[in-house]
């Protein structure tokens, strides 16, 4: 009794051990298989990972940040990474609205989206894919982009609202991007040329005319200094007169001299700002002057502009009509091309369908001839029979020939000279009875025998050429 109980505590204490150990090793698996995702990253789940609310598959599970279990053999994991993408796009000969080559280089920077649908277009898109894989498939989008936004604008809004050009290749740019699961973090355009010399010239305009406003400010400033210095002097002038004409009020004999001393001064000096105002003017006169051409040349250079713009429109809508037409031809062209097949197609259908119902007629015809052959015993019998079956046809035929004759409109001179010393009339008469022939001879031109029910006949029947020939072969 002892002996059992202690097997069964040895045997309680083994199961006890083995569940221990099935436990751990089954809470080491869900340990191994519960995986937490980075927040640099985006862990993507495949395999049997459930259905859509459409009931379809779904092809992933995307999980960013937190953590998830993978189920072991039915379903396996990935990741994708955050860390932005720089990617250097070097736009070279970029048509423009104006048809005038732009270079844009710029530099995009990108990284793979967390938006759940956008997301899952990563997970279906680029998982499993390089790094430069994925900057050259960004890199193409881009560049057709931008291509497409420089198009729809002209150079002057590129060069001078930046802002706006940014935008346009931001909303165009990142809704490309985002089919393939990916978002535009940042845009920067380093440089904008074009071949031609478009741009610069519109910065050397702007240049002339800064320094055309600056020097007429220059100029009026000068103007309103010499203005203000004249004004001074003239003050000053008018008080040292008062002064002097106070103070040699009550000398007469020096005021004389004081008059004419200050007569002279004031003409030397009326001389002196005469001068002044002169140079003064021709200072002006001249910064007008440089003012004018430098406004005359920029009137010039936007008038050429506005040339060349005029001249774009004109050829694309000339070349936007020219395609139009050929298009439209091309397109009545097909129709009439698909009308001929179809009506080729009917009459080719009604050819072959009266083929096809001649053929049966033929064939049905075919069959009954030889049935009829089968039973008349052979082909010369068979011919008599279907021959006989016409006779009453062929007769008939034989007296139309004669029945529209007719014998009361017939005028006959007679002069008695017919054979015997008969009338011409009666022989008249009876020779076109004869054209009919009688029934014998008729069997007769076709081998046949008039039957015992109608008469027996001398003669034997001539045989058809058929017969003749088969007794040849024979």
């Amino acid at each position: 009794m002892g002996n059992l109980f202690a097997i069964n505590i040895g045997g309680i204490i083994g199961i006890t051990i083995a569940g221990v150990v099935v436990l751990l090793l089954v809470v080491m698996l869900v340990v191994s298989r519960y995986k937490k995702c980075p927040s640099d990253k985006v862990m993507v789940i495949y395999g049997a990972v459930g259905k859509t609310k459409d009931g379809s598959a779904r092809s992933s599970r995307c999980i960013h940040g937190g953590a998830a279990f993978v189920w072991p053999v039915f379903q396996a994991y990935n990741f994708l990474d955050l860390t932005p993408i720089s990617i250097n796009v070097d736009l070279r000969n970029a048509l423009s609205r104006q048809h005038i080559r732009i270079d844009v280089p710029s530099r995009f920077t990108v990284g793979i989206s967390t938006e759940p649908g956008v997301m899952q277009n990563a997970a279906e898109r680029l998982l499993g894919l390089k790094l430069v894989d994925i900057q050259d498939l960004a890199k193409d989008i881009i560049l057709g982009q931008l291509r497409l936004v420089i198009a729809l604008m002209d150079i002057e809004e590129i060069n001078s609202d930046r802002d706006k050009f940014l935008e346009a290749v931001t909303r165009n740019v990142e809704g490309e991007l985002k089919k393939i699961g990916l978002r535009l973090i940042n845009v920067n355009v380093t440089d904008i040329s074009d071949e031609s010399g478009y741009i610069e010239a519109l910065g050397k305009e702007a240049a002339e005319k800064a320094k055309s406003d600056a020097r007429r400010a220059v100029a009026e400033k000068m103007r309103d200094g010499a203005i203000g210095e004249a004004n001074a002097q003239m003050e000053e002038r008018i008080q040292v007169a008062q002064a002097n004409s106070r103070a040699v009020e009550g000398e007469n004999e020096s005021q004389a001299s004081i008059s004419r001393s200050n007569a002279d001064r004031r003409e030397q000096e009326a001389e002196a700002e005469r001068r002044a105002t002169v140079a003064e003017m021709i200072a002006e006169a001249k910064a007008k002057e440089e003012a004018y051409k430098a406004e005359q040349l920029a009137e010039q250079v936007r008038a050429d502009r506005e040339k060349s713009t005029l001249e774009a429109d004109v050829i694309v809508k000339v070349e936007v009509e020219k395609r139009k037409k050929e298009l439209e031809a091309e397109a009545e062209a097909e129709m009439i091309r698909r009308k001929a097949q179809g009506e080729a197609d009917a009459l080719m259908a009604m050819k072959v369908a009266e083929a096809k119902g001649m053929y049966e007629v033929l064939s049905k015809q075919a069959e009954g001839f030889e049935r009829i052959v089968k039973a008349a015993g052979g082909a010369d019998a068979a011919v008599q029979m279907l021959l006989t079956d016409k006779m009453e046809e062929l007769v008939k035929l034989q007296v139309e020939a004669i029945k529209n004759v007719k014998i009361d409109k017939v005028t006959v001179w007679d002069n008695m000279n017919g054979k015997d010393g008969s009338s011409t009339t009666s022989n008249f008469i009876s020779s076109m009875l004869n054209v009919v022939p009688p029934m014998n001879e008729i069997f007769k031109m076709n081998g046949m025998q008039v039957p015992e029910y109608l008469g027996k006949s001398t003669e034997a029947p001539k045989e058809l050429p058929e017969s003749k020939s088969a007794k040849a072969k024979k």
